[in-house]
């Protein structure tokens, strides 16, 4: 959830892959998969863009509780609290795959968004995008089931409905990292899952191969997919 730097902003639709090219305050690193980005604590001065990849968001508690907050995708933003002040990092990001993301020192993101209107607009655009994606995960587990929680964020994942209709993806979290996107347990998780692929909804050998007859299930609301409280 964050961008670049004064000077060299590409002016066109392409601004994400320029963006992460290394120039003045921003450096472009590798990373393997599991390999942690920042670590909760850890001193905020940059804020991060994701080229290629995925990254998972955790939290901890005081009590050393984990919990994954977010999942998020190539063109995204991520660390910018540091623009307003944060001085500690409040997350821990790790890879979830190799993944390339550029690093923008706090000095060169101000710049940009002050001197270049472009760049800013493209900034607050994905500002806008996550406040309404979180605006969405709380209505998601105020007034829906947890086997909805789990058709929804499985459609997510795999990029169904995404803006600018990027190929349907693998899933590739366990289950115990989904049981705690949606707030449930492992063993509920299971059960959701072996009916979903009973219903042709998905399938998994390793990686979840979600299909459209999920996405079709969720948006007609259909009776198969209301959750068995008996379960």
């Amino acid at each position: 959830m964050q961008k670049v730097e004064p000077t060299l902003w590409p002016h066109n639709r392409d601004s994400p892959k320029l963006l992460a090219q290394t120039g003045a305050g921003r450096t472009t690193t590798d990373y393997e998969s599991n390999q942690n980005i920042f670590v909760q604590g850890e001193v905020a001065d940059s804020v991060f863009f994701i080229q290629q990849g995925r990254v998972k968001v955790t939290v901890t508690s005081d009590q050393g509780k984990d919990a994954v907050v977010g999942i998020l995708v190539e063109g995204q933003f991520f660390g910018e609290g540091c623009l307003h002040g944060q001085p500690l990092r409040t997350a821990t990001t790790k890879a979830l795959c190799p993944c390339r993301i550029t690093s923008i020192a706090k000095v060169a993101m101000l710049a940009a968004i002050n001197d270049q209107p472009q760049f800013s607009k493209l900034f607050m655009d994905h500002l806008l995008s996550r406040n309404s994606r979180i605006e969405a995960d709380v209505i998601d587990q105020l007034f829906n089931s947890s086997e909805k929680r789990l058709a929804r964020l499985l459609l997510l994942l795999a990029n169904y409905g995404k803006e600018g209709h990027p190929p349907i993806v693998s899933v590739t979290l366990n289950q115990e990292t989904l049981a705690e996107m949606i707030g449930t347990t492992r063993s509920r998780v299971s059960f959701f899952m072996n009916k979903f692929r009973k219903l042709g909804f998905i399938d998994y050998n390793g990686t979840i191969q979600v299909y459209q007859s999920l996405l079709d299930a969720v948006l007609h609301d259909k009776p198969e997919l209301r959750e068995e409280e008996s379960a």
